[in-house]
């Protein structure tokens, strides 16, 4: 007898972005927020200065590395890397996802670039990182959101490089350890990690890419929106406040917000302990249930954020449980990413609660024999 559970998530939402608000989440908490305040006002600059400062803290980022607000989302910001700072030297890409595919196909085919080596792997592997030449250009994800695989740890990059690493880390920061010395950029987006709003980017670089930017002007016209230097000098303003476009200070006060309560459940340590605790509540569900595996095999490359799933079922069957789940309102959003092989992908990231997890997993179990019954 297949029992219908009696408990259901109180927040059903396991979307890989935008991403579940934080736990206690009100839109009390945006009341600061300089609404009709122009950007450049002085209300509007220190909260937006602020959530540069909150974001360097929170992270524990060397005190010599510059954060900025940029339009796009985690898109923008990584193409605004790539289109500012590639070129000088060749550039090796590592692609495990179709993001990191993504970046690949612009770096060949919009910038032109012809000294460029691709690594790819399938989904649920990782490329061979000996492959990467350090004298070059680096490009890569740090966690596939797509294909639940992340970078196991930095060490394959060295201290003493030549060339800049660029690393689109949208899916992993504020839920994995970067090792910040051997990253030249870093991107990421308010809406995964602490399920912030939509739209905005976070730029990070190094003093490395700072001299690279004041060092060297790209062979190639940049929008406006792209431009991170001008006349051989960084544009320091954008990493003070100052972004490039309007932003909106609804959603910046809805980030201030989710910086404030990862303090309140104790920094970053703490979210990682979330999201690896979230993990390991699905590795227990696959371990008791034969149907259901990791679409990467080996643990060492599992992200515990974007966690896919392989399903023993055909993919019609599989929307059939994706279907029944979102009718009876305990998971929203947890097909697989559209490009990568069918099966399930649920966000276990900081501001999802192991609980709601564990009672949707429940919900998955008596799904997938309703439906394989029929």
């Amino acid at each position: 007898m297949n029992k219908k559970p009696d408990a259901k998530p109180r927040n059903p939402y396991f979307s890989s972005g935008p991403c579940a608000k934080f736990p206690g989440y009100s839109l009390m908490a945006l009341q600061e927020a300089p609404l009709g305040r122009s950007h450049r006002s002085a209300a509007g600059k220190a909260r937006l200065k602020k959530s540069i400062e909150k974001t360097k803290e929170l992270l524990a980022l060397p005190h010599d590395y510059l954060v900025g607000i940029v339009p796009a989302s985690d898109t923008g910001a990584i193409e605004m890397a790539l289109w500012n700072l590639l070129g000088e030297r060749a550039v090796d890409v590592l692609c495990f996802d179709s993001f990191g595919r993504e970046w690949a196909y612009d770096i060949v085919h919009q910038l032109k670039l012809e000294e460029v080596r691709v690594f790819s792997a399938e989904y649920g592997f990782l490329p061979d990182l000996s492959q990467v030449d350090f004298d070059h250009d680096l490009v890569f994800t740090w966690n596939g959101t797509t294909s639940g695989v992340k970078v196991p740890r930095g060490d394959f990059i060295p201290l003493n490089r030549g060339g800049l690493t660029i690393c689109d880390a949208t899916s992993a920061v504020f839920a994995m350890e970067l090792p910040w010395e051997r990253l030249d950029v870093v991107t990421f987006s308010w809406q995964k990690v602490l399920g912030g709003e939509a739209a905005h980017g976070m730029l990070v670089l190094s003093p490395r890419a700072v001299e690279r930017l004041e060092s060297y002007t790209p062979p190639r016209p940049l929008p406006k929106i792209f431009r991170l230097a001008k006349e051989g000098k960084l544009l320091r303003g954008l990493f003070e406040g100052s972004t490039i476009n309007t932003p909106s200070m609804l959603c910046n006060e809805d980030y201030l917000a989710a910086l404030g309560w990862a303090e309140s459940v104790g920094g970053l340590p703490a979210l990682i302990r979330r999201s690896e605790s979230n993990l390991q509540a699905v590795a227990n569900f696959v371990d008791d249930h034969e149907w259901v595996r990791f679409l990467a095999s080996d643990p060492a490359i599992r992200s515990h954020t974007s966690v896919c799933l392989s399903v023993d079922l055909a993919p019609e069957k599989l929307q059939e449980i994706i279907a029944l789940l979102e009718e009876e309102q305990v998971a929203f959003d947890i097909a697989s990413y559209r490009e990568a092989p069918p099966g399930l992908r649920f966000w276990c990231g900081a501001t999802v609660e192991r609980s709601d997890l564990e009672l949707a997993l429940q919900w998955l179990q008596w799904a997938y024999h309703e439906v394989t019954k029929r």
